[in-house]
């Protein structure tokens, strides 16, 4: 693995998100020491939190997976996620309904599952379920040290056994025949399969490795963090602090000071400099290449991922049949992935994620209310509406997607809005977010792996860059795996060796059906 060389006691890292801060952790853990810089008033990135009419949302992320990944980075100070950050493991992890009316809940136990898939669908679908658990299993297996949790130097380190284990998987067929073979229930088959999204291509067209995700979101447990998932950065900043790292809050980056092929310094707005021997990069690729004086090179133009239109409604009532998470899927399905990828256009039949994080969380809103986040998938500003366009556009999308609510059985949800905040790819695009959209560079073949934007850059002997845009990619699990790689770039420390996904027991709160804020 390729270092950075020379000098590197002092370490400034741009930006106070998930990446950078796995990345400050880490590096702290080796004994140098770092300077965060961040150009908002106090850590999240993308896991922000909004506060509007007294409610309290989280800005990005609305669900915690692979929590051991977080974990690590703690440890690398000697601390430990769990005694920082309350996690709430939530049964259901997910409810799916459909359009025919139909629902299924989405457990994490592989026996709870089971059973209700043999509800749903009957004993050969629960069959085929089991099958599907194992090779997920086998999936994550192959994939995760080799492929996800490594840095790339060159395309040849794809040259393992492990590729042919994933091969002999099915990992580079398509993920919906691949999901069909276990499932034929087409409802099913989306409830394994939609996570493609994340990775901004199509079930249809999307590598069946890419299951991985399926393997975090419905096997290795969901999670929900006290206080929303902005409490998770909340958490990495305050044990960085604790740990020696110093911060510059509401400070922006404004130019690199290079010499001899290696940044000296870092200059901020308001004209302080900050000497350095190396920097984690951590803002969109955009600011990055601004900082870099260029975008590199590439064959083919980046890809960005589908957009989405976010709905905050603090409410006065809620309703019985949403869970924790719900994913409202419309009827249509390929169309659907045509329009947010191909065409451009608004989802014609959305299908949509309502969290409502006051099912666990009642503080997050004023006494007596309620909170729910509606998220739309949307096409983002290359493909489709321009982020001009969203400035007429949003208002109007927001009475369709409440109107379309109420048609799904949230009735009076329009009426029972107390206090509302609409993030459209105008609002991404004002942050620096690329094509308008939070999910960055897409994860098509050639933009992933070895074959995504490296985390070295080349020319600049002592940068190195962490964040979604570069590898592994987009999700929470990857931006903090991305931050530990920056950080190794840095150290040269070997990777930990614990690999499981699961939390230890003794750390998390179960939590199910029943609770006093939770009429279902």
């Amino acid at each position: 693995m390729k270092t950075v060389p020379g000098s590197t006691d002092h370490v400034v890292v741009v930006g106070a998100g998930l990446s950078g801060l796995a990345a400050t952790l880490h590096v702290l853990g080796s004994g140098r020491q770092v300077t965060v810089v961040e150009r908002g008033a106090g850590p999240g990135g993308r896991a922000g939190r909004i506060e509007f009419g007294g409610y309290l949302a989280d800005s990005g992320p609305t669900v915690l997976t692979m929590p051991h990944l977080a974990d690590e980075a703690f440890a690398a100070v000697g601390d430990s996620l769990y005694r920082r950050v309350e996690l709430i493991e939530l049964h259901p992890a997910y409810r799916a309904r459909f359009a025919d009316g139909t629902q299924v809940d989405v457990h994490t136990d592989g026996d709870a599952m089971e059973e209700e898939v043999r509800r749903f669908a009957g004993a050969a679908e629960a069959a085929g379920y089991r099958r599907l658990r194992g090779w997920l299993h086998q999936l994550y297996r192959a994939q995760m040290r080799r492929f996800i949790d490594t840095n790339f130097d060159s395309p040849f380190q794809l040259l393992h056994p492990d590729l042919a284990r994933l091969a002999a998987l099915g990992g580079f067929g398509r993920l919906d025949p691949q999901i069909g073979r276990f499932l034929s229930d087409e409802r099913l088959r989306r409830v394994f399969s939609f996570q493609a999204l994340y990775a901004g291509v199509t079930p249809a067209r999307a590598l069946a490795a890419y299951a991985v995700i399926a393997f975090m979101d419905t096997v290795a447990g969901v999670y929900y963090p006290r206080g929303g998932v902005h409490a998770l950065p909340r958490a990495m900043a305050d044990a960085a602090g604790d740990a020696g790292g110093r911060f510059r809050w509401s400070a922006e980056v404004t130019e690199l000071e290079r010499s001899a092929g290696r940044v000296r310094a870092v200059h901020l707005a308001s004209g302080e400099r900050i000497a350095c021997d190396a920097v984690i990069l951590t803002p969109d690729l955009p600011v990055v290449h601004r900082l870099l004086g260029r975008a590199p090179r590439r064959p083919v133009r980046l890809r960005h991922s589908p957009s989405a239109v976010i709905l905050h409604a603090g409410t006065d009532r809620t309703w019985p049949e949403l869970a924790h998470h719900t994913i409202s899927f419309g009827a249509a399905w390929e169309r659907t992935f045509d329009e947010l990828t191909r065409t451009g256009q608004l989802m014609s039949d959305p299908s949509l994620l309502i969290t409502r994080p006051t099912t666990h969380d009642p503080g997050l809103s004023p006494e007596g209310k309620h909170l729910h986040y509606v998220l739309a998938p949307c096409p983002n500003t290359t493909t489709g509406p321009s982020a001009d366009a969203w400035h007429d556009l949003g208002p109007r999308y927001r009475d369709s997607l409440v109107t379309e609510l109420e048609r799904r059985g949230l009735n009076g949800f329009g009426d029972s809005v107390d206090r509302e905040l609409l993030v459209t790819p105008m609002d991404w695009t004002a942050q620096g977010h690329a094509a308008g959209t939070p999910f960055s560079v897409s994860h098509t073949f050639a933009q992933t792996g070895p074959f995504r934007p490296r985390n070295l850059v080349r020319g600049w002997d002592n940068v190195v860059l962490a964040g979604c845009g570069t590898t592994p990619g987009v999700g929470v699990p990857t931006v903090l795996i991305s931050g530990k790689l920056a950080a190794a770039r840095i150290t040269g420390l070997p990777r930990p060796v614990r690999t499981g996904p699961a939390a230890p027991n003794r750390t998390v709160v179960a939590s199910r059906k029943g609770s006093a804020h939770d009429p279902s």
